[in-house]
Order: C-alpha cells, then sequence, then structure tokens
C-alpha cells in the first residue's frame, strides 16, 4: 500500500505547518521524513494518521482517498517515541489490544484463536515471545519498544508510520534497534514504512529514500546515496551528513576561493557568478595533491579510528577527516590539505533551506 501527499498543507490557527507537500511513497518503500524540529515531519506522518487534516490537499493510501476517514479505517499501524503502553496489561494483553479494539465496519474483528496467533507471530518476530507475561514496567527501553512494533505488526499494517521511535533509547540501544527495524523490513516486503526522525544516522542507515524537510516544506528527495553526493542546496548537504561549505567565485576552469584557485566541475554555472562548494569532510585528505589548501589547525579531535581535524584556510573552517595519526598535528601548526576535482559540489550561493 503506498502513501501519496498530494499538494497537502496542514494550518493551526492560520499558521502553515506543511506546506502544499506532493510526495509519493512507493509500496513496501521506507521513506525517512528528515528535518529538524518544527520542520513539518510529524505533521506530515500525522497526517497519514488521521490525527490532523489538511486545510487544502488529499492524502491517499493505495490510490484510497483517506482524507475525510477516522484513523481506525486506515489500516494503519503507529509506533511513537514514547511507547504508549498500558502499564496495567501484561505484554501480550498489549499487544492484542488493537486487535480487540478493532471498528472498522468493513473488517471483521478476528477471532480469539485467531488473535492469540497473531499475538504470537508479532512477538516471535520482534524476539519479545520470551517476554510475553511481563508487564511493561519490567522491560528496558528498548524491550518496550519492540512491544510497541509488535503492537502495531499485529493488526497487519499495509502502512507503518515510525513517530522518532528511538530517540528516548541510549546510542547502543538505538543501533541494535536500528538493525531490528531494517530486519523487518526484509521479513515484511509489502509493509510501507514511514519514519519520522531528526536523526541523519538513522534516516542513511534504514530509508530506502529520504524526504529532507524544514520550514514546513520538502526540501529535496532522494535515495541516501544522492543526497549525501548530490545535495541540491545547503541546507540538505549539511544536514544529510555534515559538509564543508566555502564561499566561491566561478572561474573560466573552476573557481577561486580566497586565494586558492581550485579545480571543479562548475557545469552550467557563468563566470563570476558567486556559489558554495560542498565538500564532505572525509574526502578531503592531509598533504599535498590536487586543490591544496594551505591553513593552520585551529582544532583537532580524537574520534577512535579517525582524527578530525579544523583547519583555517582563508578565514573559514575546513574540516578533514583522516585516518587516526601516529604524531598529529598541534594547535596552530601549518599543514595542507587537498581534495580530488570530483569530489566537489557546486551549489548556488546562499541556498540554505530557508530562501525560496
Amino acid at each position: 500500500m503506498g502513501i501519496r501527499f498530494d499538494s497537502v498543507t496542514v494550518a493551526y490557527d492560520g499558521n502553515v505547518v506543511l506546506d502544499s507537500l506532493d510526495l509519493t511513497v512507493e509500496p513496501g518503500e521506507v521513506m525517512a521524513l528528515l528535518g529538524p524540529s518544527g520542520s513539518g515531519k510529524t505533521t506530515a506522518l500525522r497526517a497519514v494518521a488521521g490525527f490532523v487534516r489538511p486545510v487544502s490537499g488529499r492524502v491517499l493510501l493505495g490510490g484510497r482517498d483517506v482524507t475525510d476517514l477516522p484513523p481506525y479505517r486506515r489500516g494503519i499501524g503507529m509506533v511513537v517515541q514514547s511507547y504508549a503502553l498500558f502499564p496495567h496489561l501484561r505484554v501480550d494483553e498489549n499487544v492484542a489490544f488493537g486487535l480487540k479494539a478493532r471498528k472498522d465496519p468493513g473488517t471483521a474483528r478476528p477471532s480469539r484463536d485467531e488473535i492469540r496467533r497473531r499475538v504470537g507471530e508479532a512477538l516471535e518476530m520482534t524476539g519479545m515471545a520470551a517476554h510475553a507475561r511481563r508487564r511493561p514496567r519490567e522491560l528496558s527501553g528498548g524491550q518496550q519498544q519492540r512491544v510497541a512494533i509488535a503492537r502495531a505488526l499485529a493488526v497487519r499494517p499495509g502502512v507503518l508510520l515510525l513517530d522518532e521511535p528511538l530517540s528516548a533509547l541510549d546510542a547502543q540501544l538505538r543501533s541494535g534497534m536500528l538493525a531490528e527495524l531494517a530486519r523487518l523490513h526484509r521479513e515484511l516486503p509489502d509493509v510501507t514504512m514511514l519514519y519520522v526522525t531528526h536523526d541523519q544516522v538513522e534516516a542513511l542507515t534504514l530509508a530506502d529514500r529520504i524526504a529532507v524537510m524544514d520550514a514546513a516544506r520538502l526540501r529535496q528527495c532522494g535515495t541516501p546515496r544522492e543526497l549525501y553526493r548530490s545535495p541540491s542546496s545547503e541546507f540538505t548537504a549539511s544536514f544529510v551528513g555534515g559538509a564543508n561549505l566555502l564561499p566561491v567565485t566561478v572561474g573560466a576552469a573552476g573557481v577561486r576561493f580566497g586565494g586558492n584557485e581550485l579545480e571543479v566541475d562548475t557545469g552550467e554555472a557563468a563566470a563570476g557568478a558567486r556559489a558554495t562548494l560542498c565538500v564532505r569532510p572525509h574526502l578531503v585528505g592531509l598533504g599535498d595533491g590536487t586543490n591544496r589548501l594551505l591553513g593552520r589547525v585551529t582544532e583537532l579531535q580524537w574520534r577512535g579510528a579517525t582524527h578530525r581535524l579544523y583547519v583555517e584556510v582563508d578565514g573559514h573552517t575546513v574540516m578533514a577527516d583522516v585516518r587516526e595519526l601516529k604524531d598529529p598535528p598541534r594547535h596552530g601548526d601549518p599543514v595542507s590539505l587537498h581534495f580530488a576535482p570530483d569530489d566537489a559540489v557546486l551549489l548556488p550561493a546562499g541556498v540554505a533551506g530557508h530562501g525560496d
């Protein structure tokens, strides 16, 4: 079951919180809505769930217009960051709740045996079968989130909505749950997932495509690789993966950054035009090479397998992620950086996501 946002606008008291969203999520696809707080991503998810009604536009599920349907008639499952488990019910009773509470007049309520079977399948799928008789208070945060996912899966939804589902977990649990969600996606290829997050690692790890949101609008949509390698704006470049964004002037055979002539593909940019050069930190090397930049170290961070260098070049900071150095430079030391022409992307100057 696919999802279609057809020019969906949502407003509260005249304040637009989602502006003319046009987006299609293909059946069986994992689409991440990625953006900062207030970008409109959760509002978009709530519009699919039926918890908010657009002031204009339509929401379609599987080609069916559901804009005016109540949540229980949409055939969806939902997982939120707070788990929303009933503390007085056992794990298996929490998972069964959605099945017992079904009110859709077009769908028969499952029998007791069917409910028991579906609960068992959902708990087995999420690795929680051994905890079926426990109460939520007896579980860890990661286990409670697994129960919430099992409850959503038990109703066999065509669409699974996940609203910041891992934000309350610590880093280690979050990593484990990401792997579990990826496994569930492989085991349930027909379930379409709409995943709301502000965490770029979650989006890059899990999603087939990412819709980057900012200031109530969709800024760019594409595969993780497309957004990482070919961002269309400074906002996308900085929000998806982090980037060096250097102000440059287009020349006849490259660009000028401060006192440096750099060899990059300028495409159709006119000579003399202002632009922004995007280079990912891990693509910046230490030492001599093509597109050499000379500067001084202002900060050095050890990150285990790598060092991140912050280098001042012509009044701007350039970040470089290099393999762990046995004899790293110190604060104030002169260094030489370089990057390959194909590793840079030229962006319009000042297009940071708020300006259209």
